[in-house]
């Protein structure tokens, strides 16, 4: 007989009731899943030995475009364009090899980062440029190029990121219809009773009750605070959004002067977050990020729309997001990018969990950039320049959905060994026709199911905010993956409640504490 285990997020003395969240082994031929896993390890992780030019062309790469990072000692490069139109940067090679490339810009990856300039040159963040060159001449050949050169440590394409959804189909609604009676909810949010994955009754179709994460006993004990800060790091999040507005703020900034940087980030003006597609501070808002934003933290209790895990209980005390925005549009097309100075940035504004639905297609290695960016992020997360803790954690924890494609793979960003990666299952504790599975994945939680003309309705996807003040149902992991944000802002919440700091190892070590068997669940 199949077995199939799944986390019981039981933090010992401290969150009880925060169960269902699954961990989440699923083995390509057995359907088992075991109760622990041990990670891949990214290849290259010696910034000297830069993985081979061969295991960077599965993922679509930007054309003219390519990050390089600099070895030690090349510390105060100060690229400028000079009259001819050439690029200079005082290292002969280097201004050589971008001149036979037609480069026409370079500038730093993770900008001066105001008060926290000093820990990023620690980690060599300073050493990392973008260089733009003709788009005629294949990126393969400027990576080449630039590999060869003896000042520099790494050369990589950019990667094309893509938003996980699942290939087809995804439910979008705008309905307000309440699906479910509201039995036993806890706040006066009306359209509460949509939202199964937050308390499963057994209703909806083939819905068994149950396949949720039991929140509103967890709302018994903690609703969210303030002082958790989530990064979602996603398409540009709705921060004027009537069940949002509010928790979607860097008050240091709003609260602060204009054309300055208050809280001293190396940013001006991030009053939501940063838009890092266009470099600044707006935000094009964006129906995915909405809705990932607000099943962390929309806001209860306020009498209107939904709520969300970490959502407080009422007049905004639950936890708050910071846009970093990593998707949006221009010229009517759809772009990409920047995610590395996006997670760093989310560490310096203050952040303490970072939020990512989303990954490159056909990847087969992780551009070292992300990965130093995640490492920077796990290790400053929830201190300031002086390395003292600020946050309810010392370190931040960064979560990736674990994609849609129902394979059995590698896919990256998610299955680096240090983030945690997220599946999805369905309303009745089965995995998500879409999920993928792999033994590099952490936890599982509801990312709905729907099917067109099939076994489930719309309603049994996930019910949130979306743009322009409406709400709507989506599935994915990316609709899975905010639900563990939020537990663990959640487990956050109730620390700071309690007098009590943790340190990153601690605290995940209490998030992935037990494993529990469901096939009792399946079978009852």
């Amino acid at each position: 007989m199949e077995k199939t285990y799944v986390l019981h997020s039981q933090i010992p003395n401290y969150y009880h009731t925060m169960k269902y969240l699954y961990h989440y082994l699923f083995l390509t031929t057995s359907l088992i899943l075991l109760g622990s896993c041990t990670k891949d390890t990214l290849p290259g992780t010696d910034t000297t030995t830069p993985p081979s030019l061969e295991t960077d062309t599965g993922a679509e790469a930007f054309e003219g475009w390519i990050r390089v990072k600099f070895k030690s000692g090349n510390d105060e490069i100060a690229p400028v364009v000079t009259k001819s139109g050439a690029l200079s940067t005082g290292l002969a090679s280097v201004d050589n090899a971008a001149l036979a490339l037609g480069a026409r810009q370079m500038k730093r990856v993770f900008p001066p980062a105001g008060r926290f300039e000093e820990r990023t040159r620690k980690e060599g963040l300073h050493l990392w440029y973008d260089l733009y060159f003709d788009e005629s001449i294949p990126v393969s050949k400027a990576v080449s190029d630039f590999r060869q050169l003896p000042e520099v440590a790494v050369a990589e394409p950019i990667y094309k990121a893509s938003l996980i959804h699942p290939s087809a189909p995804v439910a979008v609604s705008e309905t307000t219809t309440i699906s479910r009676a509201s039995q036993n909810a806890p706040y006066n949010d009306p359209l509460l009773s949509n939202q199964w994955h937050y308390d499963n009754d057994g209703t909806l179709p083939d819905a068994l009750a149950g396949a949720d994460i039991n929140l509103f006993r967890a709302w018994e004990i903690t609703q969210g605070s303030p002082e958790v800060i989530v990064a979602v790091v996603d398409g540009g999040v709705d921060y004027a959004h009537e069940d949002l507005q509010g928790n979607v703020v860097n008050p240091a900034e709003l609260n602060g002067q204009p054309g300055i940087d208050d809280d001293g980030n190396g940013y001006i003006d991030d009053f939501y977050g940063w838009n890092f597609i266009e470099d600044n501070n707006q935000i094009e808002v964006d129906n995915h990020g909405t809705h990932v934003a607000g099943t962390i933290a929309a806001e209860n209790n306020n009498g209107i729309g939904v709520c969300g895990v970490a959502g407080g209980h009422g007049n905004h005390t639950g936890t708050r997001i910071i846009s970093c925005q990593i998707f949006g549009t221009r010229n009517g097309q759809e772009v990409s990018g920047n995610s590395a100075p996006a997670i760093k940035y989310a560490a310096d504004a203050g952040a303490v969990i970072c939020q990512n639905s989303w990954g490159y297609t056909n990847a087969t290695s992780m551009p070292r950039s992300d990965q130093e960016a995640i490492e920077y992020f796990i290790k400053y997360a929830g201190t300031d320049e002086n390395g003292n803790q600020t946050g309810p954690m010392k370190g931040g924890i960064v979560i990736f959905a674990a994609g849609n494609e129902d394979l059995d793979y590698k896919t990256y960003p998610a299955c680096y060994e240090n983030v945690l990666s997220v599946a999805a299952i369905a309303p009745d504790f089965t995995k998500s026709w879409y999920s993928n599975y792999a033994d590099w994945v952490d936890i599982a939680a509801p990312g709905g199911t729907y099917t067109s003309g099939g076994k489930y309705a719309t309603e049994c996807a996930v019910y949130s905010t979306i743009t322009n003040n409406k709400y709507g149902y989506l599935q994915g992991t990316s609709m899975s993956c905010p639900h563990v944000s939020g537990v663990a802002a959640l487990g956050l919440s109730y620390a700071l409640a309690k007098g009590k700091r943790f340190t990153r190892e601690e605290f995940i070590s209490m998030l992935l504490t037990s494993v529990n068997d469901i096939d009792s669940q399946l079978e009852g």
